[in-house]
């Protein structure tokens, strides 16, 4: 261990005055099994600190193929290892200069030990949740209503949400907002997503029962559809079709509910898009105001991000294209669309970029990064910035 002779006279050597440094001098030596391998450092910004320090968890999720995430409660952060050229240093009990009393005004020497060391450490940076495997789980075993007769229901490839939290690379409140978002509910302790023909048959019940009861869209009781309905089906299937595609509230203590025009008109559209390669345009567009309950209007702009048009054919054509079925890596989701069509307008192209945008950034920044745009007929496109495979 070093005095403070020795100190002072390696500042002699070295021309640095002591009156320009702290008092306290910190004298470091190794332990005796000290190692670089016992330990890892990670990178925190304030929020975060906040978060350990309130008791709160931080969890690292990923299975053995899939690169590591780390998930607050809220919030999903990628982890990529940053080296450094200078050796970070373990050092329990050390204090930093704000924590120092140095009123005495006289040099004196704390010895303190290095426990570890280490040239690199994680870096967090915040990336987008990872949910498609969400629904892809989900779907192993979609729920097509209750057993009939002696029929067993199939029991297999159900996910609890600790489940879900093992297995998924996203926050615990990313997941509920996309299970939400899926119209994904919870039975048994379980949770599952609907099989999509059993769903529209859940809206068709309500549809038709506002119909025959002559209700406003926007005033659905909900108990007197529960009683109307629940010879046809469960009560909580009924009662969660209205929660997805209706708005809940309460006047004079009784529950009712205003359908959502805009989904409800979605999910009709997605029924007559599923099994077709492509529509005619127009035919579609009298088919589908049809299909819906009477006093809502369909619009194609409700069908951003599911449905993509086809102007430059004749006739005018629309297909299905549901963004939750591209891939999730950027570079690979914008291969895909230029596979699908050679060149986009903004505006096409917009509702299928949008989820891949970070904070502040925007769907013209994205494009800016992986298209060149070119004008066509007046009109601004983008194409692939490389060759596309067919």
């Amino acid at each position: 261990m070093r005095t403070l002779e020795e100190v002072q006279a390696t500042l002699e050597i070295a021309k640095l005055k002591e009156e320009d440094l702290q008092t306290t001098i910190h004298c470091l030596s190794f332990g005796e099994s000290v190692s670089s391998a016992e330990y890892c450092l990670m990178e925190l910004d304030d929020v975060l600190c906040k978060h350990i320090e309130a008791g709160q968890n931080l969890v690292i999720r990923g299975d053995k193929d899939e690169h590591a995430v780390l998930c607050s409660g809220d919030k999903t952060f990628d982890l990529k290892i940053a080296d450094t050229s200078n050796l970070l240093l373990f050092v329990p009990g050390c204090r930093t200069p704000e924590q120092l009393n140095n009123s005495q005004g006289i040099s004196h020497v704390v010895h303190a030990q290095i426990w570890g060391f280490c040239n690199s450490y994680w870096e967090l940076r915040k990336q987008r949740p990872k949910l498609k495997k969400l629904k892809k789980l989900l779907m192993e075993n979609p729920y097509e209503g209750p057993a009939i007769g002696g029929q067993e229901e199939n029991i297999e490839n159900r996910y609890t949400m600790q489940d879900l939290l093992e297995r998924v690379q996203a926050s615990e409140k990313e997941i509920k907002m996309h299970l939400e978002t899926i119209h994904a509910c919870q039975i048994d302790g379980h949770w599952r997503v609907l099989d999509f023909d059993y769903e529209m048959k859940l809206l068709g019940h309500v549809t038709q029962l506002v119909d025959s009861e002559s209700w406003s869209f926007s005033r659905v009781p909900l108990q007197t559809s529960l009683d109307e309905l629940s010879p046809l089906e469960p009560k909580g299937m009924i009662e969660h079709c209205l929660n997805c595609y209706g708005k809940r509230y309460t006047e004079n203590d009784v529950v009712f509910y205003a359908l959502h025009e805009d989904k409800v008109c979605r999910a009709m559209a997605l029924l007559l898009l599923q099994n077709a390669v492509k529509f005619n345009l127009r035919e579609f567009q009298e088919v589908w105001q049809q299909s819906v309950p009477e006093g809502m209007n369909t619009r194609l702009d409700q069908l951003k991000s599911v449905a993509l048009l086809d102007r430059t054919s004749q006739p005018q054509t629309i297909c299905l294209l549901r963004v939750e079925d591209l891939p999730e890596d950027t570079l690979e989701r914008f291969n895909h669309l230029f596979t699908l069509r050679e060149k986009w307008t903004e505006d096409d192209i917009a509702p299928y970029i949008q989820d891949l945008c970070g904070e502040k950034q925007t769907a013209g920044a994205l494009l800016t990064k992986y298209a060149r745009s070119s004008m066509q007929n007046g009109i601004k496109v983008f194409n692939s910035r490389r060759p596309v495979a067919p």
